[in-house]
């Protein structure tokens, strides 16, 4: 049984008119990229349309060995196959110059052109040899053929040619290419080196190219703007094109002659013995302090990148750049955000200078209040070497500057103050009023003074005058306060015990609502353990009571322990009768009595440590000696009224000892003494600070 034949290539070609650059610019065609009208592609569909197998139908059985079923069988199918469209992939056209027979391969952005036309990338129009200037700018296909239609052609004269012969037209054909694996580039310039653009022409190749044509020019544009060109000079496998996606491609490069060869090193090596942080090179770039110098020097068209990554952003900075040889050099300064991350350069910053300063000193001042400085992370400075028109930077000298980086003061600020002192210059016909201190004018002196000493006094605090009001006297009566303190008494300031805004005439008010306050308050509950020295629930800012409570950091237990005492006694595990705890505390016990806690600040009676430091007998040393004094502090753990002895840090306990030397004053209770002493850290001065804000006496009590 003979094999099916295999299906044919895709076959379709179109003649189409070359859109104008300036229609397609938004598109950004880059590489080998065309756009094609909607049309092509459903022409391309059409052209791909091949015969498939149907899944809808089912076939009778038939005999494999009779020749006659087979044919049949054959037929039948024939009849249901059902038609499929399937492009390749990748889908490259091969375009054609119609005026210059220019040929050159490439690869489909998307079908999005105007129909009738063609747009095409800056590499193709450039393979194909056509200019900007060559193509016919139609804004659409209808007003093309109203143009056309206004012409007036004369029909007589056999030699006269349409306007629409005018047109820059080529050839679209669609070309599969193989896959290439290897390719020779010849560089048509010395002094290339693959570091500069060897990662950039595989970025580029991967981007931007679908295909490679023989004998075409490849460009390569650099990081600092320069272009790389390349010839395109020979393929595996051998042809006038390939396919460079989904293929592991070999790039050679290889200089035109043996000259290019050694004109290329000899600039490589020139280059190298420049290379940045040489003495006839530019200066490397670096973080820099604020208020100390960095000297270095810059090659023409070079840059130097410095990073600023502190500063008092209170104040202003400046940026400052010395110039010490007779050569022009740019600063560029950029905030680093999250809006502006690039190094700064002559076509994209925030500040610059390009002035030539008659003193060699250039200054960026960048005030606090400006916008760009929110959410810098840091300014990044950089230094630029301007080249003339016609320079060789390969032979120039590097010049030399000195770069600094400080804050300066602004107008207002403690470094820079307004002067209040300064009275403002008076006019002749001025004169002050003995009265009031205003500055009134002395045609109008008497007027004044008569209504002056009359209506207003002098206030003895803030010096200004205050008007009688007879109206006001039953509230100054009540109040205490003239209608001049009252509103002068609408200033506000901070309550020092909460903190909150007052105005002044309120202060002695609030103030009393605080002593109020104080007098009702509950007192804190103290831990259950006889040494300690801290509250139950912790002590808040301000004087709260149950403070670490509300915050999460209650004692945990229901024993009346805080949370360092029962710490020591905590077990993460199930115990709802408390038998476990029991037995943990009886362990503790025990082993304060016969072991100690060996703490040489212990004081406890009920530790071997804490009675030895006492000068105290021994007191249960064994464990048959030791269980008859445990077991009474263990039948009293749910009382608690009673105390427990277990050992404590050497701060509780001298805070315990200083609370009740307080509290033997007979001011304050030990309560509020152990809650002063734990709010302050145990500073016997401010624990009575706090205690004259927060604590009520007991003859208040």
């Amino acid at each position: 049984m003979a094999d099916q034949p295999a299906q044919p290539q895709l076959k379709w070609s179109a003649s189409v008119r070359v859109a104008h650059p300036s229609r397609v610019a938004h598109k950004d065609l880059q590489g080998d990229k065309i756009l094609l009208p909607q049309s092509a592609l459903e022409q391309l569909l059409a052209a791909s349309t091949t015969a498939g197998p149907s899944t809808s139908h089912t076939f009778i059985a038939f005999d494999p060995f009779n020749p006659y079923s087979v044919a049949d069988a054959r037929r039948e199918r024939a009849r249901y196959q059902e038609p499929s469209q399937q492009l390749p992939h990748p889908l490259m056209f091969q375009l054609i110059n119609q005026s210059n027979g220019n040929a050159v391969f490439a690869g489909i952005r998307e079908f999005s052109a105007a129909e009738g036309e063609v747009a095409l990338s800056p590499y193709l129009l450039d393979a194909l040899g056509i200019q900007e200037k060559d193509i016919k700018d139609i804004s659409s296909p209808e007003d093309g053929l109203v143009d056309l239609i206004d012409d007036v052609v004369d029909l007589t004269n056999d030699d006269s040619t349409g306007p629409g012969d005018s047109e820059l037209r080529i050839t679209v054909k669609a070309r599969q290419l193989p896959k290439g694996t290897y390719v020779r580039l010849r560089p048509l310039e010395a002094g290339y080196n693959p570091d500069d653009w060897k990662s950039l022409l595989e970025r580029q190749l991967r981007a931007s190219f679908t295909t490679l044509t023989k004998d075409s020019t490849l460009s390569v544009r650099g990081v600092q703007g320069e272009e790389f060109r390349f010839l395109v000079d020979k393929f595996q496998p051998e042809g006038d094109g390939i396919c460079v996606v989904d293929t592991d491609l070999e790039v050679d490069i290889e200089a035109l002659d043996e000259e290019q060869a050694r004109e290329t090193l000899r600039q490589i090596a020139a280059k190298a013995q420049r290379a940045p942080g040489t003495a006839s090179a530019s200066s490397v770039g670096h973080a820099i302090d604020a208020w100390k110098d960095v000297d270095g020097q810059v090659l023409q068209g070079d840059y130097v990148d410095y990073e600023l990554p502190s500063w008092d952003k209170s104040r202003a900075v400046a940026i400052q750049l010395s110039i010490l040889d007779d050569q022009e050099v740019d600063l560029f300064v950029t905030a680093k955000s999250s809006r502006h991350r690039a190094l700064p350069r002559d076509s994209s910053h925030l500040f610059a200078d390009f002035s030539s300063p008659t003193d060699g000193v250039k200054r960026i001042v960048i005030q606090p209040t400006n916008v760009e400085l929110e959410g810098a992370e840091s300014l990044l400075i950089s230094v630029h070497g301007f080249a003339r028109p016609g320079d060789d930077a390969a032979v120039s000298a590097p010049c030399r500057y000195t770069l600094r980086a400080k804050a300066v003061g602004i107008q207002g600020s403690q470094s820079v103050p307004i002067s209040l002192d300064a009275e403002p210059p008076r006019s002749t016909d001025e004169e002050q009023c003995k009265n009031c201190l205003q500055w009134i004018p002395k045609r109008t002196m008497v007027l004044h003074e008569n209504f002056c000493l009359r209506n207003n006094i002098l206030c003895p605090q803030c010096k200004e005058g205050d008007p009688l009001d007879p109206s006001s006297e039953a509230e100054t009566a009540l109040s205490g306060l003239t209608a001049h303190e009252r509103a002068d008494g609408a200033r506000t300031t901070d309550c020092h015990l909460c903190g909150s805004i007052v105005r002044l005439r309120d202060m002695s008010a609030h103030t009393a609502n605080h002593e109020l306050d104080k007098v009702s308050r509950s007192k804190p509950e103290l831990c259950r353990d006889e040494l300690c020295g801290r509250t139950l629930h912790g002590i808040g800012p301000r004087g709260q009571i149950n403070g670490g409570t509300r915050m999460g950091q209650g004692p945990g237990n229901d024993l009346g322990l805080c949370s360092l005492c029962f710490a020591p006694l905590y077990v993460s595990m199930h115990d709802p009768e408390g038998k476990a705890l029991r037995r943990r505390i009886e362990r503790r016990y025990l082993a304060q009595l016969m072991t100690g806690c060996g703490k040489k600040w212990c004081l406890n009676e009920w530790c071997k440590t804490g009675r030895a430091n006492r000068d105290l007998e021994r007191l249960g040393t064994s464990a048959a000696a030791a269980l008859p004094l445990v077991k009474p502090l263990l039948e009293v753990i749910r009382d608690y009224n009673q105390p427990m002895r277990f050992c404590v840090d050497e701060a509780s306990q001298r805070r315990k000892k200083t609370a009740e030397m307080l509290a033997a004053e007979g001011v304050w209770s030990i309560e509020w003494c152990i809650a002063a002493l734990e709010a302050e850290g145990s500073d016997l001065t401010k624990a009575r600070s706090w205690l004259m804000d927060w604590a009520p006496t007991k003859a208040t009590k």
